[in-house]
């Protein structure tokens, strides 16, 4: 979610964000890249990350299911709670 809010946002920030070692947030990064769900591009001394358009779950559950929705349901401004049925 940090990446697909803020392409250019520092990998220190986000393991800041989430409570994690930095080293923890390059290793998801990484992994997420060589999966092929984010492409990572040099912009000056910056890593600019990208989201892969039509990468769909790996799973087989979820196979065929992109997970362009997913990120767009999470990015969803949330309900308040009384406005919840």
């Amino acid at each position: 979610m940090a990446l697909s809010r803020d392409p250019g946002v520092r990998l220190r920030d986000v393991a800041a964000s989430c409570g994690v070692t930095d080293r923890t947030v390059q290793a998801i990064v990484a992994d997420l890249e060589a999966a092929g769900y984010i492409t990572r591009t040099r912009d000056g001394r910056r890593n600019r990350y990208t989201l892969v358009p039509g990468a769909a779950f790996r799973h087989p559950a979820e196979a065929g299911q992109e997970i362009a929705g997913l990120l767009e349901l999470l990015a969803e401004p949330h309900s308040s709670a009384g406005n919840i049925p």
